[in-house]
């Protein structure tokens, strides 16, 4: 029976990973896969997390599924944490969610409920966007659509371009927007930005889908919280796939979290219902350890402290290796300006150069990222970036 699947070309990503690891140069550098790394290069486990683990070991007693739903309290504390304690959608009962596989599972949660509520559903996607969006967006049915999103020549957004898309939306189309730390391009909506995109929204009628994967690595936990609570506390309905996997260190562990915010209580006991049988026909239960972890660390106060001082640690690292990548491509005598990346945020940002110069500096001096020129700025430390300066500098 399977003989008849075509063979299918390796994800861009992973197939890095893997020629990185064939690749015997001892100097090699790896810029793809999307995780925080320290300055030996580890992924580490939080502090936080670690004493989360020791308590839920002291406290866990059984194994038996958790409610369809997920952990309550690492539901309520993750929507604190996005909406604001004093939110008054919260406040008003009007938000339904789910614990999910991770941002990846919360995203196809919302757009299978969104084929729910109609098969013909538009979903509008920056150009360019995170490459899994395309997959696990549109394999539910959904139509896909772009907006303008990155200039690529002017090194920023082009966001009179994308506002015009967006005025031609049509009531009833979905706008997947990043919360902050837009994966690929680093490049971020500013407040005024936003407000702007607001007006649109509450002009054309669209719904805005925020996606929250790197909450704390822009500008703060409070201050990359600024969209989604802009949208959530003036638009009827807003849906959020938010991860927890970044910010909390917890990749293997799938955590995340399907919101959807709605007109009044009463609907949102309707969507409450349909977004667990959405679930529920995905992956039957919802998985616990990672969720109790965060629900254990956001309960406690000291370890609450202890994990916000732990991202901003991360931040501000990765702002440290943006500023020195871009002293150092200077130093080596770059003829182009890259302060560009000082502009950007969170853990990845956009190089600007053209794919034949990605795959040159990969073939000669084995740095390893995707050809879009989307690198991992965590993947960078004082023992590798003048290497990699150097190595771009050559191919420019």
């Amino acid at each position: 029976m399977f003989e008849v699947l075509p063979q299918l070309a390796p994800d861009p990503i992973l197939g890095l990973s893997v020629a990185y690891r064939e690749d015997s140069n001892p100097d090699k550098i790896d810029l793809g896969v999307g995780v925080y790394k320290d300055e030996k290069g580890n992924t580490p486990i939080l502090n936080s997390v670690a004493k989360a683990q020791r308590i839920l070991l002291d406290r866990e007693t059984s194994k038996t599924y958790i409610t369809p739903q997920g952990n309550q309290g690492y539901i309520d504390g993750m929507l604190s944490l996005l909406l604001g304690e004093q939110s008054r959608v919260l406040m008003a009962n009007r938000v339904a969610a789910v614990q999910a596989p991770g941002g990846c599972g919360a995203l196809r949660i919302l757009s299978e409920l969104l084929v729910r509520c109609s098969a013909k559903t538009k979903v509008w996607v920056s150009d360019p966007t995170w490459a899994n969006h395309i997959p696990l967006i549109g394999s539910s049915g959904l139509q896909l659509e772009t907006y303008p999103y990155f200039n690529k020549a002017a090194t920023g957004i082009n966001f009179d371009a994308m506002l015009e898309t967006l005025k031609k939306t049509e009531k009833g189309d979905v706008v997947l927007l990043h919360g902050c730390c837009h994966n690929p391009t680093g490049a971020d909506l500013t407040n005024a930005q936003w407000d702007a995109v607001l007006e649109v929204a509450q002009e054309r009628g669209f719904l805005p889908f925020l996606d929250v994967a790197y909450l704390g690595f822009g500008d703060g936990l409070e201050e990359d919280a600024y969209g989604v609570r802009l949208m959530a506390e003036n638009l009827p309905e807003v849906i959020i796939a938010a991860s927890c996997s970044k910010n909390f260190g917890l990749y293997r562990e799938r955590v995340g979290l399907a919101a959807i915010i709605t007109e009044n209580s009463q609907t949102r006991q309707i969507a409450q219902g349909q977004i667990q049988s959405v679930a529920r026909g995905i992956y039957s239960m919802p998985p616990s350890y990672g969720g109790a972890l965060v629900d254990i660390i956001l309960a406690d106060e000291g370890l609450k402290h202890e994990w916000v001082s732990e991202v901003n640690a991360m931040r501000n690292r990765m702002q440290t290796l943006r500023a020195m990548l871009v002293d150092k491509l200077e130093e080596n005598g770059a003829q182009r300006d890259f302060s560009f990346l000082n502009t950007q945020k969170g853990m990845f940002s956009f190089l600007c150069i053209t794919p034949e110069q990605v795959l040159e500096v990969r073939e000669k001096h084995s740095v390893y990222f995707v050809e879009s020129s989307r690198v991992n700025i965590a993947g960078i430390n004082q023992q590798n970036v003048d290497t990699l300066a150097k190595a771009l500098v050559s191919v420019l």
